[in-house]
């Protein structure tokens, strides 16, 4: 059984150089597969009328139909659009979803309907389409808040959990009611004529500031069923528009790029990602220092080394680097037979002198100014020429 060399016992493989890197973006990736699967479990069933989930909407649909409200889940504009009615009320549970082509058609349906609108939690994104004239402004801190208004709905119910967004509106006759910050959380919008003919006017619209008052879980706190019953159950028909991603009826818009696709949560994911396998290489790359002199592993003979080092130069066609590297190794030797020391051998005003005084009885083949300090060769031949040449000259040295 034969022992591992020395170099390979003092450099780990690769493997075990980048197993840190590669077991912590392991564990990034399996983190974030994490989070997103309990994400998506959140909220699936979120304000789903049929969901029995402590965030779902069953107990208040099935209220609503104890009332004699006929209470319909639909998942598309297209469904929508043909079972809206003037005794309808449109119920949108997550508004930013929609793209700003649905957003005009849910607009235009709900005014040719005369159908009530009430909007869950609409931000920026959807009341430029869905509630012109209206902004969205930062949340307050969730509490139980009173109406303070004279929307008949709100005062009957009394107190109730309407924090969440705030809403700021320069409509007028809109009633303002729940107010944190000196801004309503619970805003309704009066029904509007159209503009121009043949455009659609705006329907009587009602915003939501937070889901609250239509979950499972705290419909049966303060006066939240009571206010979620009027504002839902003012008409015979709901209709429970649940948006989804796959709604055809965004199908006419044109299609949008890979990057508009994907999430603004994950763009920065991939940032920080980057930014730390950046920190991770140069932690982990081989820092640049001074050189350090080993003893080789193995024992290679001269010959084999010089016959290497030939073959490179000869690849590389660095006859003027391999004609430099002869000229000072014949150099230093030479200096060291005339007695000049070896800081001077790279100095022609001081070598050439005691050449010539030592070779002054023999008439050399070539001047040694040339050999020594001339012009690389340009060719193979001029470089074989030329170490033969100093070899001769150092011969020539050695025997006078």
């Amino acid at each position: 059984m034969t022992s591992p060399s020395p170099a390979s016992s003092r450099v780990p493989p690769l493997w075990a150089r980048s197993r840190g890197v590669l077991l912590a973006v392991l564990l990034i990736i399996v983190a974030g597969i994490i989070l997103a699967a309990l994400q998506q479990g959140d909220e699936s069933g979120e304000l789903d009328p049929s969901s029995y989930d402590p965030r779902g909407s069953r107990a208040l649909a099935a209220l609503l139909a104890h009332d004699g409200i006929r209470v319909q889940p639909v998942d598309s504009l297209t469904a929508l659009r043909e079972r809206a009615g003037p005794d309808t009320t449109l119920l949108v549970t997550v508004p930013d979803r929609l793209t700003g082509e649905q957003q005009a058609a849910l607009r235009s349906t709900a005014a040719e309907a005369d159908a009530r609108l009430v909007l869950v939690a609409p931000g920026s994104p959807s009341l430029a389409g869905l509630a012109p004239g209206t902004e969205a402004r930062p949340p307050a801190e969730r509490s139980t808040i009173a109406p303070t208004c004279t929307f008949p709905a709100a005062q009957r119910a009394g107190d109730a959990d309407v924090g969440g967004l705030r809403y700021f509106t320069d409509v007028p006759g809109a009633e303002r009611c729940h107010l944190g910050g000196g801004l309503p959380s619970l805003l309704r919008l009066p029904a509007s004529a159209p503009a121009t003919e043949g455009t659609p006017g705006s329907p009587g619209t009602v915003l939501l500031g937070s889901s609250d008052i239509l979950r499972n879980d705290r419909l049966d706190e303060h006066g939240n069923a009571s206010l979620a019953l009027q504002l839902l159950g003012s008409r015979p028909h709901l209709l429970w528009y649940l948006p989804s991603s796959p709604d055809a009826s965004a199908a006419s818009e044109e299609p949008r790029g890979f990057l508009e696709l994907v999430p603004a949560g994950w763009r920065w994911a991939t940032l920080q990602l980057c930014f730390a396998a950046v920190l991770a290489a140069i932690w982990r790359g081989r820092r640049l220092g001074p050189v350090v002199s080993e003893d080789l592993p193995v024992v290679v003979r001269a010959s084999e080394t010089t016959e290497g080092r030939a073959r490179l130069y000869h690849r590389a066609d660095a006859r003027d680097q391999a004609a430099a590297l002869l000229r000072r190794a014949t150099r230093v030797r030479l200096a060291e037979l005339t007695g000049v020391t070896a800081a001077d051998a790279d100095a022609p005003e001081v070598l050439l002198p005691a050449l010539t005084a030592l070779l002054e009885s023999r008439a050399p083949d070539r001047d040694p100014a040339s050999l020594l300090f001339g012009p690389a060769p340009t060719d193979d031949a001029g470089l074989v020429r030329l170490a033969d040449q100093l070899d001769a000259l150092e011969r020539e040295v050695r025997t006078s």
